[in-house]
């Protein structure tokens, strides 16, 4: 049987009244209900399906799209709660269910709650609110003298599940407890969001340290494509530069001076961009920004300084006779005596 839970590319083999049966690839059907089939689906087809239980606990498809699937961290609303426990929404026809004994703490009908998805001793799919027991403090190996699965700079997908004096807790790639410092937050965040992050630091505790921008010059390639619409946007022109106060910065691109003026230098070496008195303008795709240069000096005049430079330094005069006595009463300063 396909498992519950996940995503599957299963393939139409009958078709019902009541819908159409999808083979599993392990000798069972599964059923998509008639309202949930994509128009033009034809025998044979492969569907991209969700699979989880009805309200009897058989397996069914669906094509819509939940919130959260198996082994995942998710922020849902509670709609319902009865002796049993509580209901969440997470986008399917059947809530999520949420034993009391799933519950760090009582959960309430409008509330919203950090819950990991897992299948109980009986293959349903439910959530828990008691997230460390699912998720580990320390990063470890899959075999022992393997690497970690994570190194300094990768990038990672990040849960926010908790506000704490250093920062926030966060959960990483669904898997791993990951602290991200008030330090490296330049912009609100707030507990329940989903935010692709960095790993800033494996420590020697085997920890995460995260952080929410790329480490050195590799933010400044995004941070470029940024400028550039933003450019773009505004007829070609931004009051912005290297002179510009640290906190204006971070209002418009929620990073660093440090972070954008390395971006400004990365597309003034491109020559995307001219540096102006009060900003930065656009320059055109076909054409590179112009780069102010001394204005060229006549040829005659860089002819006469090199003749010059060459009689100071060999005491001969090069220059033929008839270009240095303009004066015919004028004799040769020549000190060494050479015929002319």
């Amino acid at each position: 049987m396909a498992e519950p839970g996940r995503y599957h590319h299963l393939t139409v083999v009958e078709e019902q009244p009541h819908g159409l049966y999808l083979d599993d690839a392990e000798g069972g059907k599964v059923l998509l209900p008639r309202k949930q089939i994509p128009a033009n689906t034809a025998i044979g087809d492969v569907l991209k399906v969700f699979v989880y239980l009805d309200s009897d606990d058989r397996p069914i498809a669906t094509t819509l799209r939940p919130k959260a699937q198996l082994h995942q961290v998710a922020w849902l609303n509670v709609v319902d709660v009865n002796k049993t426990g509580a209901f969440l929404d997470w986008g399917l026809a059947k809530d999520l269910f949420v034993p009391f004994s799933e519950q760090k703490q009582r959960l309430e009908p409008g509330k919203s709650c950090a819950v990991y998805l897992y299948l109980d001793n009986t293959g349903r799919i439910v959530a828990s609110t008691k997230l460390n027991r699912f998720i580990k403090d320390e990063v470890t190996s899959i075999w022992p003298g393997e690497p970690l699965p994570l190194k300094n700079g990768d990038a990672v997908k990040l849960f926010i599940a908790q506000r704490t004096e250093l920062g926030y807790k966060a959960v990483v790639n669904n898997e791993y407890w990951g602290i991200l410092y008030n330090t490296d937050i330049r912009s609100a965040i707030r507990v329940g969001q989903k935010l692709d992050g960095f790993i800033k630091r494996v420590r020697e505790d085997k920890r995460l340290d995260l952080m929410l921008e790329p480490a050195g010059h590799e933010k400044a390639d995004p941070l470029a494509k940024r400028i550039l619409k933003k450019l773009e946007d505004n007829q070609g022109f931004l009051p912005m530069g290297d002179h510009s106060p640290a906190d204006l910065i971070e209002l418009h691109f929620a990073v660093s001076k440090r972070t954008f003026k390395m971006a400004i230098g990365k597309l003034l070496k491109e020559r995307r961009i001219a540096i102006e008195e009060n900003g930065i303008r656009l320059t055109t795709t076909d054409q590179p920004a112009e780069i102010q240069r001394p204005p060229k000096t006549p040829v005659a005049d860089i002819e006469h300084r090199a003749e010059q430079r060459a009689e100071i330094t060999t005491g001969v005069n090069t220059k033929p006779a008839k270009k240095v006595l303009r004066n015919p009463k004028h004799k040769s300063s020549n000190t060494l005596g050479l015929k002319k």
